[in-house]
């Protein structure tokens, strides 16, 4: 039994320690994907070593670690609760009506085409915007067309093709490669029935792990790359997609500071959306960054479609006073700006064997 709850410890101290090690390898970088689940089984073994264990010195410097990390990851992990949320700011009389949309990553060999087809129907979004979407997607969804003429495509078999469509008025739509030619990033500035103008970005840049990239160069260059390009809008901005990291992450705090966007999930929730088939390693992979001018009336995940991914639903308004939610705002401090242009460079360096179309 100790040597089960020892070895147990050690490795939930070693999933919490790696993601300290700035090194963009995959095993440091996706350990911090699984903080919720290592919390968790901390808050489990935690108090049964207290009660199973011998107590000596070896014990206590264990236990002592194990409590400061837990106490680490309360301290990330509150803040994406309500206990987090900040008093609700009341729409003025210059505000937008309410814009809804919908994100989704549907999985490329995801063939149960009309499942999302129904989804969009029923719920009728301003925006929706499709990650993985290849020719037979975009086949599936031209029956949507008629109700949304506006769309930007970007076809692609390596699972990384991109389609946005929109019932919105488009000024301008624009698809970047900021770090590949195989990588798409959508741009839009789009105004409202009202005459509210923003810009919308989906990203999907690729993820580290053991089966895809063997780093993170290319994820964070990609992300990092939008952020700097978001830093330049003075019109209000929203950033949605499959970020492939999660929001308390380094590259994600840097892409937070370096656009001078908002973390939507803060004071609403985890609200994770992969692994739509195994309940216990979800993780919230589809973020949703906006700034201040932008309120979110409601973010939520919706029923699985037949992908990996849930659907990732988000209903705002633009409402632009100055300094209505500065608060939430944090800025790149010394050096910072030198580590996301360094960052942005290795993923433009970065050469992928792992992406071939099909």
């Amino acid at each position: 039994m100790e040597i089960t709850l020892t070895t147990l410890s050690g490795i939930l101290i070693l999933l919490s320690v790696l993601p300290f090690v700035q090194h963009q390898h995959w095993i440091f970088r996706v350990p911090e994907f699984l903080k919720v689940q290592v919390f968790a089984l901390q808050m489990i073994v935690f108090p049964i070593c207290l009660v199973f264990m011998e107590q000596s010195l070896s014990f206590w410097i264990i236990q002592g670690v194990q409590l400061g990390l837990i106490l680490y990851h309360i301290y990330i992990l509150m803040r994406y609760t309500k206990f987090w949320r900040k008093k609700r700011v009341e729409r003025t009389e210059y505000a937008s009506d309410t814009i809804k949309i919908i994100s989704c990553n549907v999985y490329q060999f995801n063939t149960d085409y009309s499942r999302f087809v129904r989804l969009i129907q029923k719920e009728k979004p301003d925006i929706f915007l499709t990650m993985e979407s290849n020719s037979e997607w975009e086949e599936a969804m031209r029956v949507l067309e008629k109700d949304y003429p506006v769309q930007e495509k970007v076809t692609l078999d390596n699972t990384y093709g991109m389609h946005l469509y929109t019932r919105l008025k488009a000024k301008s739509l624009r698809t970047h490669y900021f770090v590949a030619e195989d990588l798409p990033s959508i741009e839009a500035e789009l105004e409202t029935n009202d005459g509210h103008r923003f810009i919308f970005f989906g990203v999907h840049p690729p993820p580290p792990s053991p089966t895809e990239e063997d780093t993170s160069k290319e994820r964070d260059g990609d992300l990092l790359s939008v952020a700097k390009r978001v830093r330049k809008h003075t019109l209000p901005v929203i950033v949605a997609g499959d970020f492939n990291n999660v929001a308390w992450a380094r590259a994600s705090i840097l892409f937070k500071k370096t656009s001078g966007l908002i973390d939507a999930r803060i004071g609403r929730g985890i609200l994770s959306t992969f692994h739509a088939g195994y309940w216990f390693f979800r993780v919230p992979l589809d973020l949703l960054f906006h700034s201040p001018d932008i309120f979110i009336d409601k973010l939520s995940i919706y029923p699985a479609i037949g992908s990996d991914h849930f659907p990732m639903g988000c209903t705002f308004y633009i409402d632009r006073r100055d300094g209505q939610q500065e608060e939430d705002v944090t800025h790149l401090e010394q050096g910072e700006m030198e580590e996301v242009d360094e960052l942005i460079e290795e993923g433009k360096k970065e050469e992928s064997d792992n992406r071939e179309d099909t």
